[in-house]
């Protein structure tokens, strides 16, 4: 039970939990939208719900005196609707979330100094771990050690 507890009072279940709760009302919000402002849009055109666009591939698609609906019918106006609203969902993350946080990670950067430097290969990273290590565990072989620093010049695949 104690494995379970500390599972799930992990920062990423956590943020994950956060996320769909403030996702599920972001939809609510993103699919009002589309129902009030795009679907009277396109109503204009034709009629004002989306779910009224369908297509008969087996007739006679109606309704029956019972109210219930006849034949086969593609009901593509749904599937319209849900499009539009994913698509507006994802621009209005895109446009309000991912590129403003994409530009103040970016700002920082190059705040902090970062913003010429290129990544370390994985390769690069482990040298570097390796001479930290090697000079933590001996001092007196840092001296005779080649400094490789933050780009790893110098080094190459024979020092590991």
């Amino acid at each position: 039970m104690g494995g379970f507890k500390k599972f799930l009072m992990r920062g990423n279940v956590v943020d994950l939990a956060v996320a769909v709760v403030i996702g599920a009302a972001f939809t609510a919000v993103v699919t009002a939208f589309v129902k009030g402002m795009i679907n009277p849009v396109v109503g204009a055109f034709g009629t004002k719900n989306l779910d009224g666009y369908t297509t008969c591939i087996k007739g006679p698609c109606g309704i029956d005196a019972k109210g219930q609906a006849t034949g086969v019918q593609l009901l593509w106006g749904s599937v319209l609707g849900a499009a539009l609203t994913f698509l507006i969902t994802a621009a209005v993350v895109y446009f309000l979330l991912v590129l403003p946080l994409n530009h103040m990670m970016e700002k920082r950067k190059r705040a902090l100094g970062h913003a010429g430097e290129k990544e370390l290969s994985d390769t690069e990273l482990l040298v570097e771990i390796r001479d930290l290590l090697a000079a933590r565990l001996n001092p007196e072989a840092e001296a005779n050690q080649p400094n490789h620093g933050a780009t790893g010049s110098g080094s190459s695949h024979s020092d590991l």
